[in-house]
Formats: C-alpha cells, sequence, structure tokens
C-alpha cells in the first residue's frame, strides 16, 4: 500500500470516529449541523489565494506611518466588504520614532566604524528596494551620544550580571554589549541602565540563527553576516501600546504625555548590529575570558572587558505621530448579535513581513473569506464575528492596544474570546492562552490533518514534546506572556484568549530583517502554503465552534490543574531558595568560595545572603481546596439539557468568567497588567510569569510583598469560584 494511500485512509477513519462523537459544547443534534460546516468549510479554502496575497501585501516595505501599509489597509478594507462584512478602518495617532543618525565606531585601542547595512541578496528582488528599506534599528531607544569602555554581558539577562558581580565586573560607565536572545530584546537596554551602564548594543551570534545552525541566506535559511533584527525595545511590561497614552485609546484629541515623562522609552541609546560589525568590536576585547556557556559561534576568543575596547554610539530619531489603521471587519450574528467572538493578526512589519505577520494573515483571510460566503449561502453564525488586521503591532503591539483601550467598555459587555495569530511556518501546532479553552482546543487539534504526516496536528504535537523531553502525554496549552495582540485583552481587559500558529521545521534566521521576504518564505518556510491552510483549518475550526455553541465551550477541570500546579510550582521553589541561600551562607562562613578560586585569576568574595522566610500559603491552598470542589460539580453539570433560555443565562456568565482573574488595581508597580493568573515577566519581557503578584515578589525577595500578593491572589480566586458557583445555580 502506498504510503500516502496508508494515511489517507488511516485520517479518514479517524475523522470518521471523531465526527461521531458530539462536540463539546453541542447537542447531538448541532454536532452534526457543526461536522458539516466545517467539511463545506475546508472544501472553500485554497493554499493559491495564500500565495497571491502574500505577494500582494509584502511586495514593498509596510512599516508605520507608509504609504504601502495604508494602500494594505485600504485594500484589507475592500476585500473584506466583498466578502460580506461590515468592515471600517480606524485610525490612532501613535508616536512612531524614525532613525535619523545612526553611528557605532570603535575609537580604540584600534578603529573601527559599523557599517550597519545589510547587502542585498542576488535573486530576491525584494532585498534591493535601497532606501525604501527601513534602516536596522531599535524602537524606542531614546537620543544619544555617548562614549565609554565596552563590556560583553551575554544575553543581558539577570543570571549574566549576577555572573559579572562575582567576577568584580562592573558596567557602570560602559556600553554594553550583548547577544539576542535569552529574553525579550527589550530587558537588554533596560537592565544595563538600571546597573548603570550608558549605552547598549545589540548582536545577532552565528551560533543562535546564523551559520551554526546551518546555511545561511541565500544558500539556506538562516541569518548572513550582515543580517539584522529590528525590533522594539519600548519597556512593554510596564505597558504595550501607545508610549504617550497609557491606559486610553490613541485617539486624535487624546491627552498625550511630554515624551520626556514616557517611562516606556528606553533610560540609554540601543541599537542592534549584525555579527560581522559585531565581530571588531568583540575581538578588541580584553579581561577575563567569558564563561564556557557565553561563547559565541565567532572565530574569536570571547573576553568580558571591560575595555580596552572604547566605542562611541550616538542615536537621534524623528519622533513623530503616525497614523495607525486597523481594519475592523464584522459578520453579525443570526441570534447573538452582541456576543462577539473575535479573530485578529497584525498587518505591518519592519521591512516585507512575509514570515512575520504576513503568513499568519493571508491565512486569517482565507478564513475569513470561506466564513463570508458559508453566510452568504444561508449559514451564518449565530454570534457575532470580528476579524480584525492590526497596525503597528511591531512596535509595541500599538494598534490593538490602542484599539482594546478605546472600547474597553464595550468590549468587557460584548467579546467572549480573542483569537490570535501572528507568523506561521510549517512543522508543529504551538497553541497558548486561557486554560479554560483546553479542552476545546485540544477537540479541535484532534480533527485537523497535519499535511506532511497525515496525523492529526494534536498528535504531533504531542510526539514532539515526548522527543524533545516533555513529560506531557496530552495536548496542553501554554501560558501567555506577551509579544503579539492577544496581550491588551486577556491582561488588561479580561478576555479569555488564544494565540496559536505551525513551526519547527523552518528556521527564524530571517526575523525582522530584510531578508524576511517572498523570496525567503516560498523557499524555507511552507513552500506550498500547506501549513497556511491548516492554520486557517485550525483557527477557523476554534472560531466557527465559539461562534455557534449551544452553550460556550468553557471548561474548568483543565484550568484548575494547571493553575493549581502553578501555586505547587511557586511553593516548591521557595523552599529550593530557602535550601540555596543556607548552602551558600554555609559556604561563605567556610571560606570555600575562596578556596575554590584560582588565585591567579579576580575573585570577589561573595557576601551571605538574607534568609528566606516562611510565608504563609495557606489562604491560596484554601482557595484552590474550594475551588476543587466547585469545579468537580461543574464538570458533572449538564448544561445542555437546560431551556433556551436557561442556557443563555449560562453563557452570559461564562462569556464573563475570564474578567474575575483581572484586578482593577494591576500588578505591583506595572497597574497596566491586571490578570492575576498570566502576565509578561518584568525581567523577561514576552516570556510568562503565572500567578505573577506572587511569584515576581519571591524572585526579587520582596517578603512583605509576597505575603500581600497571597492574600490578593487567594480574594481573587473566591470572587471566581463564587462566580463559578453562580453558573451551577442556574441548574
Amino acid at each position: 500500500m502506498n504510503r500516502i494511500y496508508f494515511y489517507l485512509l488511516m485520517f479518514l477513519s479517524v475523522s470518521y470516529a471523531k465526527a461521531q462523537d458530539p462536540i463539546i459544547g453541542f447537542t447531538s443534534e448541532s454536532s452534526k449541523e457543526q461536522y458539516s460546516l466545517e467539511a463545506k468549510f475546508d472544501a472553500k479554502l485554497s493554499a493559491e489565494n495564500l500565495d497571491t496575497w502574500m505577494q500582494l501585501l509584502a511586495a514593498k516595505p509596510h512599516y508605520v506611518g507608509t504609504e504601502y501599509g495604508k494602500e494594505n489597509a485600504e485594500w484589507l478594507l475592500q476585500q473584506f466588504k466583498s466578502w460580506g462584512y461590515d468592515a471600517r478602518i480606524e485610525t490612532y495617532q501613535v508616536l512612531f520614532p524614525y532613525p535619523k543618525t545612526r553611528l557605532l565606531e570603535l575609537t580604540g585601542p584600534q578603529t573601527y566604524k559599523a557599517n550597519l547595512g545589510a547587502v542585498p541578496i542576488e535573486g530576491d528582488k525584494y532585498t534591493e528596494q535601497g532606501d525604501a528599506l527601513l534602516p536596522s534599528y531599535n524602537a524606542f531607544s531614546t537620543d544619544g551620544d555617548v562614549e565609554g569602555e565596552l563590556v560583553y554581558v551575554n544575553y543581558g539577562v539577570p543570571a549574566d550580571y549576577e555572573q559579572l558581580e562575582k567576577l568584580g565586573i562592573d558596567v557602570k560607565g560602559k556600553i554594553v554589549i550583548a547577544k539576542y536572545y535569552g529574553s525579550w530584546r527589550g530587558i537588554k537596554p533596560k537592565l544595563a541602565a538600571e546597573k548603570g551602564a550608558i549605552g547598549c548594543i545589540i548582536y545577532s551570534d552565528p551560533a543562535d540563527d546564523g551559520y551554526v545552525q546551518g546555511d545561511v541566506y541565500p544558500k539556506g535559511a538562516f541569518k548572513n553576516k550582515t543580517g539584522v533584527q529590528r525590533g522594539s525595545v519600548m519597556d512593554m511590561p510596564l505597558y504595550p501600546g501607545d508610549v504617550l497614552t497609557p491606559g486610553v485609546g490613541a485617539t486624535k484629541d487624546a491627552k498625550r504625555l511630554d515624551r520626556k515623562n514616557a517611562p516606556t522609552i528606553t533610560k540609554i541609546p540601543v541599537l542592534p548590529i549584525s555579527y560581522e560589525d559585531a565581530q571588531p568590536f568583540l575581538a578588541a576585547l580584553e579581561g577575563p575570558v567569558a564563561p564556557e556557556s557565553w561563547r559565541g559561534g565567532l572565530p574569536l576568543t570571547y573576553h568580558i572587558g571591560p575595555g580596552p575596547a572604547k566605542v562611541h554610539l550616538k542615536l537621534e530619531f524623528d519622533w513623530q505621530l503616525k497614523p495607525a489603521n486597523d481594519v475592523i471587519a464584522v459578520l453579525k450574528g443570526s441570534e447573538f448579535p452582541d456576543q462577539w467572538v473575535m479573530r485578529g493578526n497584525h498587518h505591518d512589519a519592519w521591512v516585507h513581513g512575509a514570515s512575520d505577520p504576513i503568513s499568519g494573515l493571508v491565512a486569517l483571510l482565507e478564513e475569513a473569506r470561506a466564513v463570508g460566503e458559508l453566510a452568504k449561502a444561508g449559514n451564518k453564525p449565530k454570534r457575532t464575528i470580528v476579524y480584525c488586521a492590526w497596525d503597528a503591532e511591531e512596535p509595541g503591539l500599538i494598534g490593538s492596544t490602542e484599539w482594546v483601550e478605546d472600547h474597553q467598555k464595550e468590549l468587557k459587555e460584548k467579546a467572549l474570546v480573542y483569537i490570535n495569530t501572528d507568523g506561521t511556518g510549517r512543522g508543529f501546532l504551538g497553541v497558548g492562552g486561557s486554560h479554560s479553552l483546553q479542552a476545546m482546543v485540544k477537540e479541535v487539534a484532534e480533527n485537523v490533518e497535519d499535511p506532511e504526516t497525515g496525523v492529526s496536528v494534536a498528535k504531533r504535537r504531542i510526539a514532539v514534546n515526548k522527543v524533545h523531553g516533555g513529560e506531557d502525554s496530552d495536548f496542553k496549552l501554554s501560558a501567555l506572556g506577551s509579544g503579539s495582540d492577544y496581550t491588551p485583552f486577556i491582561q488588561h481587559t479580561g478576555i479569555a484568549a488564544l494565540n496559536l500558529g505551525f513551526g519547527g521545521e523552518s528556521s527564524g534566521g530571517e526575523y525582522h530583517t530584510i531578508f524576511d521576504t517572498y523570496s525567503h518564505y516560498k523557499r524555507f518556510k511552507d513552500p506550498d502554503f500547506a501549513y497556511g491552510i491548516t492554520l486557517a483549518k485550525t483557527a477557523g475550526r476554534l472560531t466557527l465552534r465559539m461562534a455557534n455553541a449551544d452553550i460556550l465551550p468553557f471548561k474548568f477541570s483543565d484550568w484548575y490543574t494547571t493553575v493549581s500546579g502553578y501555586l505547587d510550582e511557586v511553593m516548591k521553589e521557595t523552599e529550593k531558595m530557602r535550601k540555596e541561600v543556607k548552602k551558600h551562607n554555609s559556604m561563605v562562613a567556610e571560606n570555600a568560595y575562596e578556596l575554590a578560586s584560582d588565585p591567579t585569576k579576580p575573585f570577589v568574595k561573595p557576601e551571605k545572603k538574607e534568609e528566606v522566610p516562611y510565608l504563609n500559603f495557606a489562604p491560596l491552598e484554601n482557595s484552590f481546596a474550594e475551588l476543587n470542589t466547585t469545579i468537580e460539580k461543574f464538570g458533572e453539570a449538564s448544561f445542555l439539557k437546560l431551556s433556551d433560555s436557561k442556557k443563555a443565562d449560562v453563557n452570559k456568565k461564562l462569556m464573563d468568567m475570564e474578567s474575575y482573574l483581572i484586578r482593577e488595581e494591576g500588578l505591583p508597580r506595572r497597574p497596566w497588567f491586571k490578570h492575576q493568573i498570566y502576565a509578561p515577566g518584568f525581567y523577561t519581557g514576552y516570556g510568562v510569569k503565572t500567578l505573577p503578584g506572587v511569584r515576581e515578589a519571591i524572585e526579587q525577595k520582596n517578603w512583605k510583598e509576597a505575603q500581600e500578593q497571597i492574600v490578593v491572589l487567594s480574594e481573587t480566586l473566591k470572587k471566581f469560584n463564587s462566580e463559578l458557583q453562580g453558573i451551577l445555580d442556574l441548574l
């Protein structure tokens, strides 16, 4: 039997078996109707459309404020209208810095002036567009003209500065050079400034996404020696969106901060460079040899400094208000028009953005086209579906954040979920989001075929987790930190959210460079757009099931297992910290560190650390115990047997449940972030911190605040439990 035929038979048998099972939130009869609708939906999807649309949308650079960005928005508007949507463009005036002066030079002991430019690739016409290409820079770096000794700080994360302290190296008054990766890029200048540095350089090391990983572009997919990753360094863990209008929509007449008072603009100048430009700076460093884990892939010995390398960095920006054009397309629900299923992907890019974000956007467009055609044929969704194409995501989630802040009241009343995509590629399904939706996502993932193997995308995701050391034998969602347009929905407004895409079998070497083009994508990412169609199938099912469910498919047993697991992690981590501090202090008392050091190398004797106190986790443990009882009862409840009016009451309460996990006062020192279960880390940026109020207070050894946040979280969970009990009372 031929392999393709075998896979086809196997998948059809799995699909048929699944199709006999009722869908979560649907009666047996409505499940049959939904399966039929999804089959019609699949039949309408065309990979050719994705290919054609990517060539159009990624033909020219379309960063914030460009004419081509506006043309794309207007084209998107017309497409949505032609598919039957009530579509409009909503425009916000947002601060955007364009680079005027970029100067980086080595002034001693030898001289070198950084080129700061990527070389066009023969055969990739998009890289040959000259001045239209956005210069490489970090948006929301401050202006500055600084000169000082250079210090290599590895990835520039907290653990790296702890290592520097052990070596007696201080970055105060120095310029630091850090590698990309290890954390979100904005953390690097943030930490450097806190440590007293006067400037920051970020470079892409070939060990991470260059020739160490594979052949470089154009032979292969990875970053060549002139590639530079653009990106925002806005301090988004404080708040994303327009830096001048925190908490309110950046409308034309909005009250704005003075730029010098905007807290999310960096305190020191920061510039990204290629590994070709980085090599002379790193080669000029002396001082201690970098620890083995700090060494990259360049042909040199990695030294830390400081000096004798001396660096001059000068940056100037043109700070202007620019239009951010959000495209909003509404398909009104036939039964519940005031319940919104929201679906979004951004349309702006640093340069051409074929992979990021156009690969995800064209999948959304094909999904929306098919849904619109189904509606015209009489298959209108029960609930309203709102498709969104956001502008200004790249500089700091600006378009989506301003829209959410501007529509806050209406969203809290009507939005029941936000489903996000961004760039996508070839490989494995990755989904993060509200764990009350895990059961639904798993069910959908089991219903969608992986185009390379013929098994479900869920089965392939589980397999790769096992092979790469994961312990999970089931399909699970990851927790959401930040980094895309779901952030203002879930973490500021309390709307359940999902973020999904495919990847793992294609490199990220082109990320935010001039090489993220249609030519690169077609060769290395998803050549036949098979995974783009698979993304449309997956996100489309999620959207349609949320729109048509008899009872909204929020389930809380997975949520409880996951979130109570976060508490176990925090408690175990606190105990681990206590043991480590005790061991450390014992070794300090015994002079063990000094005796174990090399007398010929620099050594700074460590000091004793503050003992870790015993925190009282009982309020949280009790809240979780009460929740467990309620959730067990919820899992046994038969809501589908209720009358239509009772179902409507249940759904209204279910769509509000995520909102009870936010606290209006927000997290300590960053009130914009209100969610008590998921938040981006204050020193990780995109990386998530679960139970953030409690966890970060412990990590920062703020014991008083940790105990306070335990009580705050406990009260949040009690409120959540009370509302869940209120749904049970409707039975």
